[in-house]
Order: structure tokens, then C-alpha cells, then sequence
């Protein structure tokens, strides 16, 4: 049986490596540079990112400079899901076909999409996605979605945390002759709990909750928005990220 491939490189039955190539490779490391000269970038926790996959990479999603500056910090190659409104942007649209973007139509179930995703899972490549599905407006977490807990439980892979704080204040600092500090912290990769069966709608939506209060404990205070309350729910994450050195620093002053 042939193996059919769409536009964006995904196909069923198709075997998938971590390795960073082509245009993608050129596009980061011109990003690279730029985001350096723009501002002060670090990047914490790269022991923790996992040199084989399968598995997902989820995020928080604060600003549209989120694509670039989590594919800079990140050191291999994947998919991503992106907005389908972004496929014709002047930067994140070359950027984002570059790294194999599976482009989502917003507002309804796009089979076709779930399926190219579940296709890099079971093909040993990484997905990555903002389980919010879409931008914060009010520069802190949103309430989450259940598609990151939903292909877990599907597929079986673990699951890697990466934040990114301090992007939304690039060029409202250049404006001020000042450099941004821009932070990317990953976290310790974590598996969806044992079940017996399908996964019910229940324990999609509580695996859902935890990836988000995984993502806050990792966050500053200031960016934990409708997950605040993860001191108070899950302190042993906070301590345990906290002890680890996860925990990122504050970027807005």
C-alpha cells in the first residue's frame, strides 16, 4: 500500500525523525540570530527534552511571537498545529510550513487535521500545540482544551512542558532603546494516568486540568491566569518545579 503525503509532509504509515532539515534548519538559525539581537534569550531545562519521540510538546500561548521563539528553543525537529489564519503570514507562515504545520480550521472538528497529528504520534515524531487553542488575550493562561489529553490517551506518548514568558514585550521594549528579557523553560516529561479501556470524557477533561496546572507551576505567578489557584491545588507541583529549578523567573518588570 503507498504511503500518501500532504503538502505539509505529514502521511500515515510514515516513520518520523527528530532531525532538523531543509528550510527549517536555514529558518531557525535566522531567527535565531534576529531573536538574540532583539533580546536577552534563555533557554532552561534542555536535559529534559527527550532526543527520540514520540510525544507531545505543549505549551502555554501568549503571543504570536510564541512560533519563533519555541522553535529557536527547541532542538530538534516536529509538527506543530497551527492556526489556519497564520499559513499566509508574512513570517510565521514560511516558518510554520517549514516545520511541518499541521494548519487547523478553528470552530469546528477538523478531521483531517487530527488524523495528519495522530499520524506523526504513531509514526515516533513530535507534536506540538497549546492545549489553550488559542492566543491569550489577557497575557496570562487561559482556560485549556482537551485535544492534548485527548491524542495522549490515543497514542500512549508522554507529554514534555515548555513555557515561554517575556516575548509579548519585545518591541514594546525596542520602542524604549531597551532589550526584552525573553524566557523558555522546559519541564520534566510526564505520561497520562493508567486506564482500563477507552479513556472517558471524565478522565480526558481531568488529564486535560493537569497539563495546565503542569504548565502554571512552571509559570510565574503573574502568567498563571484562570489557573492561579495551582499553589493552592497542586502545591507538590509548584514545590517540585521549584526545587528542580523549573520554576521561571519573572519577566515583566
Amino acid at each position: 500500500m503507498g504511503i500518501k503525503t500532504g503538502e505539509n509532509g505529514v502521511a500515515e504509515g510514515k516513520t518520523y525523525t527528530l532531525e532538523v532539515r531543509g528550510w527549517y534548519r536555514l529558518f531557525r538559525g535566522a531567527i535565531g540570530i534576529l531573536l538574540r539581537i532583539l533580546c536577552h534569550f534563555e533557554v532552561h531545562g534542555l536535559e529534559y527534552v527527550p532526543d527520540q519521540g514520540p510525544y507531545l510538546l505543549v505549551s502555554n500561548h501568549l503571543h504570536w511571537l510564541d512560533p519563533p521563539v519555541l522553535g529557536v528553543a527547541f532542538p530538534h525537529g516536529g509538527h506543530v498545529f497551527a492556526a489556519e489564519k497564520w499559513e499566509h503570514h508574512w513570517l510565521l507562515g514560511p516558518l510554520l510550513r517549514s516545520m511541518g504545520a499541521i494548519f487547523v480550521n478553528r470552530g469546528e472538528v477538523d478531521r483531517k487535521a487530527l488524523r495528519q497529528a495522530l499520524a506523526v504520534l504513531e509514526g515516533g515524531g513530535v507534536l506540538g500545540l497549546a492545549p489553550e487553542g488559542t492566543r491569550s488575550k489577557t497575557g496570562a493562561m487561559q482556560q485549556g482544551r482537551s485535544g492534548a489529553a485527548y491524542m495522549a490517551y490515543r497514542t500512549g506518548v508522554k507529554l514534555l512542558p515548555i513555557v515561554a514568558t517575556g516575548q509579548e514585550n519585545v518591541f514594546p521594549s525596542l520602542w524604549r532603546l531597551r532589550r526584552a528579557r525573553v524566557l523558555v523553560v522546559f519541564g520534566p516529561a510526564f505520561e497520562p494516568p493508567p486506564v482500563e479501556g477507552k479513556a472517558s470524557a471524565a478522565q480526558v477533561h481531568a488529564f486535560a486540568e493537569e497539563i495546565m496546572y503542569r504548565l502554571a507551576a512552571i509559570l510565574p505567578p503573574e502568567y498563571r491566569g484562570v489557573y492561579a489557584d495551582v499553589v493552592d491545588t497542586r502545591p507538590d507541583l509548584v514545590a517540585r518545579y521549584a526545587a528542580g529549578g523549573q520554576s521561571s523567573l519573572s519577566t515583566r518588570s
